[in-house]
């Protein structure tokens, strides 16, 4: 597992994470914490086949955040108990010899909610998306740019060829 300044000179070097809000902030000892762009909710069916021809990825109804004050720079998202996607604001840009797993931030585990995520893998371009879980009964607020995963990269001991899914370079 890559520690913070590991991941630090990947991101000066070669770009491993763009578009971050404040890199000070952000990086961990032993990570990267990712951000809120936006929530969405379900508002469709899904289908997933072995070979994918036949696959559904419903995109979702954005949910817009509010402001509690006029003045505020940024808004927040009143969320109720359920499932909402979420996208993140950062590009991540893996080598074809790096992959990431994210992990739930342990404040937002604390307050009744958690995010399950897939492989970042080796090779893969782009913002992420994820899911979270709302399980607290009262629901939760999520302020935008929140910091709400952490990203954790580990070396694979052969580069071979990377990512060529559907979702490379998608923003």
């Amino acid at each position: 597992m890559l520690n913070g300044k590991e991941i630090e000179k990947l991101i000066k070097e070669k770009d491993l994470i763009k578009d971050f809000i404040d890199l000070k902030t952000q990086i961990t000892a032993n990570g990267f914490d990712l951000t809120v762009s936006s929530v969405s909710a379900f508002d469709s069916k899904g289908a997933l086949d072995f070979s994918n021809k036949e696959r559904i990825v419903p995109e979702g109804k954005e949910i817009p955040p509010k402001k509690k004050n006029p003045q505020d720079n940024f808004g927040w998202w009143y969320l109720k108990k359920g499932a909402y996607k979420i996208k993140t604001n950062e590009v991540v840009s893996l080598t074809n010899d790096l992959t990431a797993l994210a992990f739930p931030r342990s404040s937002l585990l604390r307050m009744g909610a958690f995010t399950q995520t897939a492989v970042w893998d080796a090779g893969f371009i782009g913002k992420s998306e994820f899911i979270l879980i709302v399980d607290n009964p009262k629901g939760i607020e999520l302020k935008q740019n929140a910091r709400i995963v952490q990203l954790v990269f580990l070396k694979m001991n052969e580069a071979h060829q990377g990512y060529q899914g559907v979702y490379q370079n998608k923003e």
